[in-house]
C-alpha cells in the first residue's frame, strides 16, 4: 500500500502541471473588465469615452439606424431587435422562422432602404435550410405597425456553410445595394463567375441587375474573395474599401474596383499574382476583420477614418489613409485592444458617436456580465 500510495503522489504534481497547461491552451482568456467613466486613449493620443446603450443581446451581427432615431439590431439566432430611446424593446420587430442558426450562419446582414422614410423598407441577409443544404438569401421586408410584412426575395440561392458566409449589407452612393459573400468552404467557388460565392454582389433596389454591372447581367460586381464581412464608401472619393477573413492569417483591407479579382484561393497573405489585386492591409496572425465603416462626423476628431471590428483580435481597428488620394494607408492601430472581447459592427449614429457590438455569446468569447451589448465611443470631457 505504501508503494502504491507514493506512486501516486509521485505523478501528482506532473498530473496537475498538464491540467494548467492544457487549460490554458483550451480556453479562451476573459476581455478585460473596463471601468465605468474611465477615459480611454488611442495610440495616437487621441481621449474618448465608451457608454453602454443596451445589454442582453445574443450575437448581434448588424446595426442600422432609422430616420427616426431607432437602432435596429439583428441578433443571429433569427431576431430583428429594437433600440429606442436607449432602451432595448423587450419584444423583437421580427423572429425569422426560416433562419438556420449553425455554426457562423443564421441572421446577419441588416441594410435601410435609402427612401426607408417612405416605403419602410428593410434588408436583411441569413442562412436557411434549401433543398442542397445551408443557403444564404437576402430578403426585403416592410415595416407595418410594429412588425415586419410583405417579404420579397431579393437574390437567393447563394452557397451557405457553417462558415464563410459573408452576408454584410450596404448601399452604395449610388443607390444600389451591395452584398458580400463567403466561399462557404468551397474555395474554388470564389474565382467562378458562375458561381456566386466568393464575391460582392451589386443590385438594383428590387433585386433587378444594374445594366452597368462588370459581367451583365450577373450581379457579381467582384470575384476572388473568401469571406468579406465589412463594406462602406469612402466620403470624399466614393472609393469602396472592404474587410476579409483570411485562411490562418492573411487578414485583408481591400479597396473594390468594378470587375476585378482579389485572388482567393489562388493568392493569399502577400502573394502577388498577375490580375490579381493585392490588399491594401493585411493581418497576420489573424485579427477576424467583422466589420467596416467610414467615419464621416465631427463629435470625434476621426474625420474619414476607416474603423472596423475585430472578433479575434478583439479590438477596434482605427486605418487612416493618406491624401489627397486616399488609396494608401497612412496609419492603422487599435483601440479599446482586449477591453470588451469579440467586436462585430462598428458604424456611425446619427448623433456622430461611434457604435459597435460585442459578440462574446458566439461559442468562441467569453461573455462579461450583460453581454452581448451595443456600446458608444463619445468624446472624453
Amino acid at each position: 500500500m505504501k508503494h502504491l500510495y507514493t506512486g501516486v503522489s509521485a505523478w501528482w504534481p506532473i498530473s496537475l502541471a498538464w491540467i494548467v497547461v492544457i487549460s490554458a491552451c483550451s480556453f479562451p482568456r476573459p476581455a478585460k473588465t473596463e471601468t465605468t467613466g474611465r477615459i480611454y486613449k488611442s495610440a495616437s493620443g487621441i481621449r474618448f469615452r465608451v457608454k453602454v446603450v443596451a445589454k442582453n443581446l445574443e450575437i448581434p451581427w448588424s446595426l442600422a439606424f432609422t430616420p427616426d432615431g431607432r437602432i435596429f439590431v439583428t441578433e443571429r439566432p433569427g431576431r430583428v431587435r429594437v433600440i429606442e430611446k436607449g432602451v432595448l424593446r423587450a419584444k423583437p420587430l421580427a423572429v425569422i422562422k426560416e433562419v438556420e442558426h449553425s455554426g457562423e450562419g443564421g441572421l446577419m446582414g441588416l441594410a435601410l432602404d435609402p427612401k426607408f422614410s417612405e416605403n419602410r423598407f428593410l434588408y436583411l441577409c441569413y442562412t436557411y435550410l434549401g433543398p442542397t443544404g445551408l443557403t444564404n438569401r437576402v430578403v426585403r421586408y416592410r415595416e407595418s405597425s410594429g412588425q415586419l410584412a410583405d417579404q420579397n426575395v431579393i437574390v437567393d440561392d447563394v452557397p451557405g456553410n457553417e462558415f464563410h458566409n459573408g452576408c454584410r449589407l450596404r448601399f452604395g452612393p449610388d443607390g444600389k445595394l451591395y452584398v458580400t459573400t463567403g466561399d462557404a468552404g468551397q474555395s474554388r467557388q470564389a474565382q467562378a463567375l458562375t458561381s456566386l460565392a466568393g464575391k460582392i454582389l451589386r443590385l438594383n433596389r428590387d433585386g433587378t441587375i444594374p445594366s452597368d454591372n462588370p459581367f451583365h447581367p450577373s450581379p457579381i460586381y467582384s470575384y476572388g474573395h473568401r469571406n468579406p464581412q465589412g463594406i462602406d464608401w469612402h466620403p470624399i472619393t466614393g472609393l469602396l474599401f472592404s474587410t476579409e477573413h483570411g485562411p490562418v492569417g492573411g487578414d485583408e483591407v481591400n479597396l473594390i474596383e468594378a470587375g476585378k479579382n482579389y485572388g482567393w484561393p489562388v493568392v493569399h497573405h502577400r502573394a502577388t499574382k498577375e490580375g490579381m489585386v493585392r490588399p491594401l492591409l493585411e493581418f497576420s496572425p489573424a485579427i477576424a476583420p467583422a466589420s467596416g465603416s467610414f467615419y464621416r462626423g465631427d463629435l470625434m476628431p476621426f474625420k474619414y477614418n476607416f474603423f472596423f471590428g475585430a472578433l479575434r483580435g478583439k479590438h477596434i481597428h482605427r486605418v487612416v489613409l493618406k491624401r489627397p488620394d486616399y488609396r494608401m494607408v497612412e496609419l492603422n492601430e487599435r483601440l479599446l485592444d482586449g477591453v470588451f472581447g469579440r467586436i462585430r459592427d462598428v458604424v456611425e449614429g446619427p448623433d456622430g458617436a461611434i457604435y459597435f457590438c460585442t459578440s462574446n455569446r458566439d461559442g468562441r468569447g467569453w461573455p462579461q456580465r450583460d453581454d452581448d451589448r451595443v456600446l458608444q465611443i463619445v468624446p472624453a470631457k
